[in-house]
């Protein structure tokens, strides 16, 4: 019995020392230097019409609540329920969590592993059988209760286990900067729909008001008509004018029946039961400053991510690369046994086992090769990616800022060309009252000053939309003057 205490704690000794023999025992990775791919930067973006100067000295904003700039209460109101019942960003959030319970996974790999069993069980043994157990004059029947532990631990010597660890670390980290792209996009495109729907209710009222100004002169020719003062073609046109605007008047409520219905998905309800009262209301156009090119890099959750999975690619070469080398697992087995479960606890029916294992692949037709070989493409495809990724915010940077300034522009020559119209309208309708010129004249005036409205409102409305759209592009939010953008993190969710 002393012999078995004693074999016992020796187990439990030999335990110990593995737990501390993988405590002390330091990783030499395999896995390259990690270079994220270089892009040179301008010093300024093209299209800005601010001075970067002026554009730092902006009040920061941050990520959250960066539609407020648009001054609309109702436009914060349908953001907090996508927040809250976004299908789209329930399954991003999802995603994440997968991402986090697999790097979970692999942290766990770090620290030994303890298994136990218990079996208890009858058997009977073939009066053939070779090595009967206990001779020849051994029982045909028994019975065998095994209560054992096993224990054991990698020693990560070559850096396989840190490096499959960074790898699921790096990937968790990229997952949770994709559920923030992810509720950035529907954010913008919320806020970028319901621009739209404003601008719709806009050129809606304006058509409206055009029909019901376009019926009283076709009542008024018609008048003039049965005085005999107007032809039947002054008549046909003021109808054919009516109709065309009733037609396009219908088409705008059309074109807004849409953009409800996209918006009711972008929130997470159904259609059928969703509505936006019409009202126009003036939406603020914020004033947004760029900032400098090489902060875009820190701003946006998309290039985090595609930078992440770099780093994840990289470690993933580590990973590949140690597969050449031995591998070195520490083991320890240790329990009770015994043909009776009810001395099974006591001290004689201990057994244990301690060693180490040593495990090397000597040959392998080359699959290592070509694991190392696909680890290193799957790097160089994520920097190509990271790449793509940059240039591409660049890209939609430049383009906003290029739209905000020209739509700006045009939307003043388009002002003044509305005020244009409308003197040839005024004009051509007193000509016409006069009977110097033809209704086809007041016809054409009409439509040119309808037409120079609708454009004019148009373009403001294009031009709110490309602000939405820099601001998505600069990553939804910039900050004051030497303050480093913080990680992003996941976004909260608490509807489906």
């Amino acid at each position: 019995m002393a012999d078995s205490l004693r074999g016992l704690a020796t187990a439990r000794r030999a335990a110990w020392a593995v737990i501390a023999f993988a405590a002390l025992s330091s990783a030499c990775s395999q896995a390259p230097v990690m270079r994220t791919p270089e892009i040179a930067l301008p010093a300024r973006f093209k299209e800005e019409a601010t001075p970067p100067s002026a554009a730092r000295s902006a009040d920061p904003l941050p990520r959250e609540g960066w539609w407020k700039l648009y001054g609309d209460s109702e436009l914060d109101a349908l953001q907090r329920r996508l927040l809250e019942h976004s299908a789209d960003l329930a399954s991003a959030l999802a995603r994440y969590r997968q991402a986090r319970a697999a790097s979970e996974q692999l942290r766990a790999s770090r620290f030994p592993r303890l298994d136990a069993s218990f079996n208890t069980q009858a058997d009977r043994q073939s009066e053939q059988r070779p090595l009967r157990v206990l001779g020849p004059n051994s029982p045909d029947e028994y019975r065998s209760t095994t209560l054992g532990f096993d224990l054991g631990y990698e020693v990560d010597l070559w850096g396989r286990v840190s490096n499959l660890v960074a790898s699921g670390e790096a990937l968790e980290r990229a997952a949770a900067a994709d559920l923030e792209s992810a509720r950035l996009s529907l954010q913008a495109q919320l806020a970028d729909r319901y621009v739209a729907l404003r601008g719709v209710d806009q050129d809606v009222e304006l058509l409206r008001g055009t029909e019901v100004a376009y019926r009283r002169a076709l009542d008024l020719i018609a008048q003039r008509h049965g005085g005999g003062i107007a032809s039947g073609f002054d008549v046909a046109r003021a109808q054919a004018q009516l109709e065309s605007t009733r037609s396009q008047l219908k088409q705008s409520i059309a074109q807004r029946a849409l953009i409800e219905h996209e918006i009711a998905s972008l929130v997470g309800v159904p259609a059928s039961g969703f509505a936006i009262a019409p009202r126009v209301a003036p939406i603020a156009l914020p004033q947004v400053p760029a900032g400098l090119p090489s902060s875009l890099l820190q701003r946006r959750p998309d290039i985090a991510a595609a930078q992440r999975r770099v780093v994840a690619a990289n470690a993933s070469v580590g990973v590949a690369r140690a597969a050449f080398f031995p591998t070195v697992t520490l083991g320890a087995q240790f329990g009770l046994q015994s043909d009776d479960i009810r001395s099974l606890l006591q001290a004689s029916n201990v057994f244990w086992a301690v060693g180490p294992t040593l495990f090397l692949s000597l040959f392998d037709a080359g699959r290592r090769e070509a694991e190392v070989a696909r680890a290193r493409a799957v790097l160089d495809e994520a920097g190509a990616k990271y790449r793509v990724v940059v240039l591409a915010a660049f890209q939609q940077v430049e383009d906003s800022l290029a739209l905000i300034d020209r739509l700006g522009s045009a939307h003043e020559s388009e002002r003044a060309a509305v005020e244009a119209a409308q003197r040839s309208l005024d004009l051509a309708s007193a000509r016409y009252r006069e009977g110097a010129a033809s209704y086809l004249e007041v016809v054409t005036s009409q439509a040119a000053t309808l037409q120079a409205r609708r454009n004019a409102d148009d373009l403001a409305t294009r031009q709110r939309r490309a602000s939405v759209q820099l601001i998505r592009a600069l990553g939804g939010g910039w900050v004051s003057p030497g303050e480093q953008p913080g990680t992003p993190g996941p976004a909260t969710h608490t509807g489906s």
